[in-house]
């Protein structure tokens, strides 16, 4: 049974690689490190191709940090098409994404990565930030290759009431590097 269940933890650590490999632009050496996953209870389901982890899940990879009540990892026939969900209130991704740059953090009550499309969903209360820049809606779309960002709201057109796309730039942003020359 011991050597079953190693097998087993091979197989999802192999899996969950696969997957988060290419999350995000991210710290080269963030791909070479181990995958850590720590929750109250994992089951895997090998017929449907679905591993979910619930209570308090935790996932590093590196700087990479997601933290989640359930995280599932679907796997579509091979690992390149694969789909890691994190649902929480609010579900939280952390990553670095170069030596030197302030980390993205990302929030929603879901956050999926859909590796076929190479694509990072947020839904409901969508939250991303990084230095001091803040965008917020209903739903952000992050497509990875083409770091392309699209924020909607989930305001019904005619009605005052619902969520808004939101951005907050901070001063700084708008500073123009100074010409050494004036």
């Amino acid at each position: 049974m011991q050597n079953k269940n190693g097998l087993l933890l091979r197989l999802l650590a192999t899996t969950l690689a696969a997957l988060i490999a290419t999350l995000a632009q991210a710290l080269p050496t963030d791909r070479e490190q181990p995958i850590r996953i720590t929750a109250d209870s994992a089951v895997r389901d090998e017929q449907a191709g679905e591993t979910r982890y619930q209570g308090s899940v935790e996932l590093t990879q590196g700087s990479l940090r997601i933290e989640a009540d359930l995280l599932t990892l679907h796997q579509h026939g091979d690992a390149a098409n694969g789909l890691i969900t994190a649902i929480g209130t609010p579900a939280t991704l952390r990553q670095t994404p170069e030596d030197g740059k302030a980390p993205i953090k990302a929030a929603a009550n879901r956050i999926a990565y859909d590796q076929k499309d190479d694509t990072v969903t947020l839904t409901e209360n969508a939250r991303i930030e990084q230095d001091g820049a803040i965008v917020t809606g209903a739903t952000i779309d992050y497509i990875l290759g083409q770091q392309r960002v699209t924020a909607t709201g989930d305001q019904a057109p005619g009605q005052s009431a619902g969520q808004r796309v939101e951005m907050i730039i901070p001063p700084s942003a708008m500073e123009r590097p100074k010409n050494p020359d004036s």
